[in-house]
């Protein structure tokens, strides 16, 4: 088998596989334990919304680019900051996906219809604009770290901001708990943006000091998350 860093194709496969239906199992769980049914329909919609286009992002990444997909398979931070950015975001994710099944159970919220149709447009727009960076950028880590090889890209949605990935992420995150059909749950989205924009900072200190030609990127592209606003 070739190999791609540390991990073979076979193991990696069956990371991706494991991992993969390990996410559809916990989500599942979190949404109908906390809604009390699985006649949960907004979550059944969001599932597929998610998981779906992932099975083929990651056909495609078996196929064209295993050396991201193992990157994106790492989950152990090595910048003691992203360490302590990863434990504050914990508590809001896990919140945001259990408060919209509470929400379903006990009737809090009453989102149109139209709303949380809209909101999952958004959700599948955020996830495909996700595939998009990723198919533009081979060294997008889950993790804070820079290759020995990597290059800054300029290209695609990096012509635009700094971090298109986090803006997919953010876009997925702050509709979802409208498409799971819960207004309270955006009170645990608040933090979200906070989280990002540390997560920012201290990654691009990272890119400065480690990435050749970032500084010149950072003058060409001036912002970081959201085009026009920052």
């Amino acid at each position: 088998m070739k190999e791609h860093g540390t991990t073979s194709n076979s193991k990696l496969i069956r990371l991706v596989v494991f991992r993969y239906v390990l996410g559809i199992v916990v989500l599942g769980l979190i949404f109908f334990l906390s809604a009390g049914t699985i006649r949960y329909w907004h979550a059944w919609v969001f599932l597929a919304i998610l998981f779906i286009p992932m099975f083929f992002v990651l056909l495609y990444l078996v196929k064209y680019d295993p050396a991201l997909l193992e990157r994106r398979m790492r989950t152990k931070e090595k910048e003691v900051p992203q360490k302590l950015v990863i434990k504050l975001s914990t508590i809001p994710f896990l919140a945001a996906f259990l408060i919209p099944g509470l929400d379903y159970r006990f009737g809090w919220s009453s989102v149109p219809f139209v709303v949380i149709i809209a909101a999952d447009i958004m959700v599948f727009c955020g996830y495909i604009f996700f595939f998009l960076v990723l198919r533009e950028n081979s060294y997008a880590s889950r993790v804070v770290e820079v290759d020995k090889e990597q290059k800054v890209i300029s290209t695609g949605p990096y012509a635009y901001t700094r971090h298109p990935l986090y803006l997919a992420v953010l876009t997925i995150y702050l509709f979802g708990p409208l498409a799971l059909g819960s207004f309270w749950a955006l009170i645990a989205m608040i933090p979200l943006p906070f989280v990002l924009i540390l997560r920012i900072k201290n990654e691009e200190n990272l890119l400065k000091r480690e990435l050749a030609g970032y500084d010149e990127y950072t003058a060409e592209v001036r912002y970081r998350l959201i085009p026009g606003i920052w």
